[in-house]
């Protein structure tokens, strides 16, 4: 499933449990940042092709989801997606969660060790992650140019939400804001804590 369908399917599920009744493709263009309509429909018609919706041609709001069987990971913590926030140990997160997040069988699919952040912070809000969101990570110590990542800062003692990339002699951390400036750290003081995989968005209606 391709991240815009995926990101289209997660606001499907936060929209009818929020308000008990299915979204409208406006309602979706504004929750998941698209414009163009034909797209909204695009994904709509290969998500019910696939079978994750349910839809009447001839009932407004008629979308239903066909839910799946969904596994649990815990939500271990708050990471910042602005200003480097600081963390008690270098373990960075607390081994004890006191949160669970259930996830749909596409997004775990394969996947080992996934673990679940709260996002603090709008620095990576033009990558559609806003303050509050939640992050699903999956635990990886190596990284791509232009994967966003939880990044620990070794010499400051904090933890960071970013798109990573390898400078020469140095790394970048950008974030997806043009109000806020990269941070430039050395190689050495830079430890990867897992990329994200997908983003649950706090909705404001």
């Amino acid at each position: 499933m391709s991240e815009v369908r995926l990101r289209v399917l997660n606001f499907l599920r936060s929209f009818i449990d929020q308000n008990g009744y299915a979204p409208s493709v406006r309602d979706i263009a504004e929750g998941c940042g698209i414009s163009n309509p034909s797209i909204i429909q695009h994904h709509l018609n290969m998500l019910e092709k696939e079978g994750h919706i349910r839809r009447s041609r001839r009932t407004s709001r008629s979308l239903q989801l066909v839910e799946k069987e969904s596994s649990e990971i815990p939500i271990l913590g708050v990471i910042a997606a602005g200003i480097p926030i600081p963390v008690p140990h270098s373990d960075t997160w607390a081994t004890a969660c006191e949160e669970t997040i259930k996830l749909p069988p596409e997004i775990i699919q394969s996947r080992n060790n996934l673990y679940a952040l709260r996002v603090k912070g709008t620095s990576m809000i033009d990558a559609l992650i806003d303050d509050d969101d939640i992050v699903i990570m999956e635990h990886q110590q190596t990284a791509k140019d232009g994967d966003m990542v939880a990044v620990w800062l070794k010499d400051r003692e904090e933890v960071t939400l970013k798109k990573i990339y390898l400078e020469q002699d140095r790394v970048r951390l950008q974030p997806a804001n043009e109000k806020m400036e990269p941070i430039y750290v050395e190689p050495q003081e830079v430890e990867i804590q897992g990329k994200v995989v997908a983003v649950f968005r706090r909705l404001s209606l």
